[in-house]
C-alpha cells in the first residue's frame, strides 16, 4: 500500500559532533530535529540527522534515522525508517529510504518497505511509504 503526507519541521537543534573532526572541504554536522505530519501519514517524528552541505551552493549529503510516532491510514503506532539524499544545488538524487524491520509497534508492528520525500517549488515538503505487514 502507498500513504502519503506532507511535514513541517518543528524543531531543528544543533548537536556537537561526537569525534574529533577531520578537516574536509565540507564540514559534517549533527542535529536533532523534531517533524509533524499531516494527511494519510499523520503525528510526529524525532530525528537524528547528520550532513556534510554547502548552504552558498546547495550541495551535500544527508543521513538520518527517524522515530515515527502517529498513524498511517489510521492504524497507530510507532516505527523507525532511515533516510539519505544528495543534492548539488537543486533537486534530490542518491536517494535512500527505507523503513526499518522490526521496528513498528502497536497497529504498525510488522511494517517494512520503502519512501520517498520531496520538496515542492513552493516548499511544501511531501513524504510516502510505500509499505505492507507481516514479512
Amino acid at each position: 500500500m502507498r500513504a502519503s503526507g506532507t511535514f513541517r519541521v518543528a524543531g531543528f537543534t544543533p548537536a556537537p559532533v561526537p569525534s574529533p573532526a577531520i578537516e574536509t572541504a565540507l564540514p559534517v554536522g549533527v542535529s536533532t530535529m523534531e517533524k509533524q505530519y499531516e494527511g494519510e501519514i499523520a503525528g510526529r517524528s524525532a530525528t537524528l540527522f547528520t550532513a556534510a552541505f554547502d548552504q552558498s551552493h546547495g550541495a551535500g549529503t544527508y543521513v538520518a534515522m527517524e522515530s515515527f510516532e502517529g498513524t498511517i491510514h489510521g492504524q497507530a503506532g510507532a516505527f523507525n525508517f532511515a533516510h539519505s539524499a544528495t543534492t548539488l544545488g537543486e533537486g534530490r538524487e542518491s536517494e535512500f529510504f527505507v523503513i526499518v524491520p522490526a521496528s513498528g509497534t502497536g497497529a504498525l508492528a510488522g511494517i517494512t518497505g520503502t519512501g520517498g520525500i520531496a520538496v515542492d517549488a513552493d516548499g511544501t515538503h511531501r513524504i510516502w511509504f510505500d509499505y505492507e505487514f507481516g514479512r
